[in-house]
């Protein structure tokens, strides 16, 4: 199988695999354990969550291990809205977060928050107009994913952030898409908070962190838990941390920002010699597009149906995020992007990992070329 949906997860790196194996086997303890065993695994607890907080640019105290992304989203915004609903109950979502933000902020909706969802531009990027126009003296928080997961777009942060200055309003961004594919540390230091998650970075599934600035206020949203300083109940997982942090100082040394752009230009370009104007490619501008991501529609091809023909044929893709899998809903970011249902049910979404290479590459271009050929011929 020529795998196609690194956006999705990725495989576990030999050496993250190794780290796991040895932090289970030799550092078991409980770390909220007082004796020397549950001692000598809250330090090596100690040494991962300084090492992460080094390689992002933050101070340690502010980072929490979680299960995951979806984890750390769902901590992230109701534990900053309950900490700050005495200012007000207005939140704000870019409209093609992952889904666990739009769960959260419907969560909050129950307990009198109103929430507003801020579309995209035809680019695939948050209309900083219309964000602008909804903040309110009663909102609290804002939430922008800092990379798009089905188109790759790089939301303009920066800009964000300008719109909040002045305004005691908390930015929160998921950086699981950003993290491990390009350097985030001139992000990492003006938003509030942001979550990471291990798998998509090479590293074990269940894991992930959640940073919140240590300065801010806020009181973790189920009281009485222990671990994590209170934020997070349960026995940490130590050895997926451990595989986890890894994971991450490997990205880190080794982000491969031109082996994307290469395969990038490959696929495009072939893409254009073998199908012209036969499809719909759905990206932003050049300095706001990481190029690891491909999202398209081929006309007359519903994206499902063709993911499973590739499939078929020993090709790995997908129609979007997984954690979307099996709805028949459109893409939250082309229904963002105002995108018709007809094409947007066209949409899939491609995504190249460090081991991709050309070859793979022309491989899918030539089996996506058969099978719209194959479509063609049977209509006739």
């Amino acid at each position: 199988m020529n795998y196609f949906d690194y956006a999705a997860t990725t495989p576990i790196d030999p050496e993250s695999l190794h780290v796991v194996q040895t932090v289970s086997e030799e550092f078991w303890g409980n770390p909220s354990s007082l004796h020397d065993i549950g001692g000598k695994a809250q330090h090596l607890l100690t040494k991962c969550r300084e090492k992460l907080a080094g390689m992002l640019g933050v101070p340690s105290k502010g980072i929490y291990f979680t299960s995951g992304g979806t984890e750390g989203n769902h901590l992230a915004l109701v534990t900053l809205a309950l900490s700050r609903q005495e200012k007000g109950k207005h939140i704000i979502l870019g409209g093609a977060e992952h889904s666990s933000l739009h769960s959260s902020a419907a969560f909050l909706e129950q307990f009198g928050f109103t929430v507003t969802k801020i579309p995209f531009t035809s680019q695939g990027l948050i209309d900083l107009q219309v964000l602008e126009e909804s903040i309110s003296e009663e909102t609290i928080i804002v939430s922008i994913g800092h990379v798009n997961g089905e188109i790759g777009t790089i939301q303009p942060l920066h800009d964000i952030k300008n719109l909040l200055i002045n305004r005691d309003i908390l930015l929160h961004s998921d950086m699981v898409q950003s993290f491990g594919k390009m350097d985030i540390t001139e992000f990492t230091s003006i938003v509030d908070s942001f979550t990471l998650s291990s798998h998509k970075i090479y590293g074990p599934k269940g894991v992930g962190a959640l940073y919140i600035n240590p300065s801010l206020d806020v009181s973790p949203m189920i009281p009485g838990q222990t671990h994590e300083d209170g934020f997070r109940g349960g026995t940490v997982n130590l050895p997926g941390i451990a595989g986890f942090v890894t994971a991450a100082s490997i990205c880190h040394d080794s982000i491969s920002t031109p082996h994307f752009f290469r395969l990038r230009t490959r696929f495009l370009s072939q893409l254009e010699e073998q199908l012209p104007g036969t499809y719909t490619l759905y990206e932003g501008p050049a300095p706001a597009q990481l190029p690891h991501v491909v999202g398209l529609g081929i006309h007359g091809l519903e994206g499902q149906w063709l993911m499973l023909e590739c499939n078929r044929r020993g090709m790995g893709i997908s129609t979007g995020s997984a954690c979307a899998a099996g709805s028949q809903d459109m893409s939250k970011t082309l229904t963002s992007m105002g995108v018709g249902q007809r094409a947007g049910k066209e949409f899939i979404r491609i995504s190249f990992g460090k081991v991709t290479n050309e070859e793979h590459v022309g491989a899918l271009v030539q089996t996506l070329s058969e099978i719209h050929a194959a479509h063609v011929s049977s209509l006739t």
